[in-house]
């Protein structure tokens, strides 16, 4: 999948704009727009979303260290992306909000199971320490979920001015 000049540039500042609202919104543990941006960049720009996804998640690497903890991010928003890809792209115009909403929240509930295979795995937890892992995160991952998915009504809005300023890239180069 060869990249143009421009998305290189665009991408690159999609991943940067991703870790940015997520560093601007740490003072509120669980509560962030990662899964909003991953979300609108998927419909919008479908396996090159992958692109600035994995920009966010190298930046988060880099700046706040490539520890243990730092491992399931290798998968966990390509979860969510292959889930968004999965999403019709012709849903009807009223569902689609509530789809994207229903999704990111999803996520947010999902989180820490998502996250507990590696953490067990790499900690010697066991199947039952990671289920008592999954069980101690439960009330996070409830906060994450009713955030993502209030965070989620920004999905529509989002998509819709990345394909305006597509649209218009595209009318300046022709």
């Amino acid at each position: 999948m060869k990249l143009t000049n421009r998305e290189i540039a665009v991408f690159g500042m999609l991943g940067a704009a991703m870790y940015a609202s997520k560093t601007l919104m740490e003072f509120a543990p669980n509560i962030h727009l990662v899964g909003v941006f991953t979300i609108a960049f998927t419909v919008v720009y479908r396996t090159k979303a992958l692109y600035p996804i994995y920009t966010f998640v190298l930046l988060t690497g880099f700046f706040s260290g490539f520890a243990v903890w730092w491992i399931p991010y290798l998968y966990i928003w390509t979860i969510l992306w292959g889930v968004t890809m999965l999403l019709p792209e012709r849903m009807p115009k009223k569902i689609r909000p509530l789809a994207y909403m229903a999704v990111c929240a999803a996520h947010g509930f999902l989180f820490g199971t998502l996250y507990a295979p590696v953490q067990a795995i790499l900690y010697g937890l066991g199947f039952r320490g990671m289920i008592a892992w999954i069980i101690a995160g439960l009330p996070f991952d409830a906060m994450h979920g009713v955030s993502n998915f209030f965070c989620g009504i920004l999905i529509a809005p989002v998509i819709l001015a990345l394909r305006l300023a597509e649209k218009n890239t595209q009318n300046r180069q022709s």
